[in-house]
C-alpha cells in the first residue's frame, strides 16, 4: 500500500496480503452499517471467502482506492463466459460518505469501462440501495436507465403464522394429490439430476425483467458444479426443495435458500418458481411453506428471512406478504450502454466540468 491519496491500485484477492484483506475487511463493514443498519459487522473470514470465491467461468477484475493504509472505495467487474449474456458486465462501484462528491467513482468507472470494452461487452448492469442515495445520483448523471426496480423484505419469524403455514402445506398436497411430490437436497446440486435441474432453472426466464437488456439464462452442468463450489467456500450452505411432477418426471418448479454460518440468525430466500404450466394449483405456496418449517426445525435460532423481487412481481410479492414479509427497502436494476459512460468520462475530462 502507498501512502499517496487517492492511489487506485488493482485489487486481486488471489495474492493479496492479511493487511490487505483486513483493510478490505473494515471497508465492507463500514459499507455494511449503510446497506443494513442494525447488522452485526461481518467478521474477516467472510469478507475474504466472498472475495477468493468465484466461479471460474467468471472473471473478475477490482480496484482498491487507497489513502494510506486504508481502503476508502472499491469497483469491481465481472465477465461471465456463457453462450448468453455476451454483451454483458455486471459492474459495483462503492465510496465510503466521506470520500463521495470528489470524482473517485469516475475514476473507478474509467477502469470498468475499458475492461468492457477490451471484453466486447456494450452493457453495464449495477444495482444501487434506496439507503445510499448517492448511487441513484450518480447512476443518472452517468445516463443509465433504470431497468427494474425491486422490493427488499424481511420475516420476522417470531411473528411467523403457523397456522397458515401449515394450511398451506395441507392444500397443496391437497391440490397435487397424487401427481406431485416435494424433493429436498441440501448442498449441491446432485450429480444424477444436474441434466434435469439445468432444464428446472429455466423457470426464472419467465420472472420479470422490465426493460433490461437482458437474454435468457441457460446454466450448464460444469457452471452450476463451479457456482456451489464457490457459495460452499464462502461459508453458505444451499438447501433446495423441488416439485417432481411424477407422470412426467419432470421438475413443475422449486425454492431456494442460502444460510452463511458467518450470519447465522439470517435466512436468504432465494429464488422461487413454477412453470406456467403447473401454476394455479398452490405448488408455489406448498414448496415455500413446505421450506420453512423444514429449515426452522432443524434451525430454530434464526430470526429473520431475507429476500428480493421485481416489485413488478404481484404475484410472488403476494404471496411474501401473505406470509408475513414486510418491505424494508428497494434496489435499482440499472444499465448503461459502455458507448454512454465513455462519453460521461470524456465530458468530465473537459475543462470546467465537475467530477462526482
Amino acid at each position: 500500500m502507498s501512502a499517496k491519496p487517492h492511489q487506485i491500485s488493482p485489487f486481486d484477492p488471489s495474492d493479496a496480503g492479511g493487511d490487505d484483506f483486513r483493510a478490505l475487511h473494515l471497508f465492507s463493514s463500514l459499507m455494511r452499517q449503510e446497506y443494513w443498519p442494525e447488522d452485526p459487522p461481518p467478521v474477516l473470514d467472510e469478507t475474504v471467502g466472498r472475495w477468493r470465491a468465484v466461479p471460474g467461468f467468471v472473471d473478475r477484475r477490482a480496484w482498491a482506492v487507497w489513502e494510506g493504509e486504508h481502503l476508502v472505495a472499491l469497483a469491481a467487474v465481472s465477465i461471465a463466459d456463457t453462450e448468453d449474456n455476451r454483451h454483458l458486465a455486471d459492474a459495483n462501484i462503492e465510496v465510503l460518505p466521506e470520500w463521495r462528491r470528489q470524482g473517485i467513482a469516475t475514476r473507478l468507472l474509467e477502469r470498468v469501462v475499458d475492461v468492457a470494452e477490451d471484453n466486447n461487452r456494450r452493457l453495464l448492469i449495477g444495482n444501487t440501495d434506496s439507503h445510499i442515495t448517492a448511487g441513484d445520483a450518480f447512476m443518472r448523471a452517468l445516463g443509465a436507465s433504470l431497468g427494474l426496480t425491486m422490493s427488499t423484505s424481511q420475516l420476522d419469524l417470531t411473528e411467523l403464522d403457523w397456522t397458515l403455514i401449515r394450511a398451506w402445506q395441507e392444500s397443496g398436497q391437497r391440490q397435487a394429490g397424487q401427481d406431485f411430490e416435494l424433493v429436498l437436497w441440501k448442498g449441491p446440486y446432485p450429480e444424477e439430476h444436474l441434466e434435469a435441474i439445468v432444464e428446472l432453472l429455466g423457470v426464472m426466464n419467465t420472472a420479470p425483467r422490465g426493460s433490461l437488456d437482458i437474454e435468457d439464462a441457460v446454466w450448464t452442468q460444469e457452471q452450476l458444479r463451479q457456482w456451489d463450489a464457490a457459495i460452499a467456500e464462502r461459508g453458505t450452505e444451499k438447501w433446495t426443495l423441488a416439485v417432481l411432477h411424477r407422470s412426467s418426471g419432470k421438475f413443475a418448479g422449486y425454492t431456494e435458500v442460502f444460510w452463511n454460518r458467518h450470519q447465522g440468525e439470517i435466512l436468504g430466500q432465494g429464488m422461487t418458481g413454477v412453470f406456467p404450466e403447473f401454476r394455479n394449483r398452490g405448488l408455489g405456496r406448498w414448496t415455500k411453506a413446505a421450506m420453512l418449517e423444514q429449515i426452522l426445525r432443524e434451525r430454530p435460532y434464526l430470526k429473520w428471512v431475507r429476500t428480493g423481487n421485481a416489485t413488478v412481481n404481484a404475484s410472488m410479492l403476494k404471496i411474501n406478504h401473505e406470509i408475513g414479509f414486510q418491505h424494508y427497502k428497494e434496489q435499482a436494476v440499472w444499465q448503461v450502454d459502455t458507448g454512454v459512460a465513455r462519453d460521461y468520462l470524456n465530458a468530465r475530462q473537459e475543462p470546467g466540468t465537475e467530477s462526482r
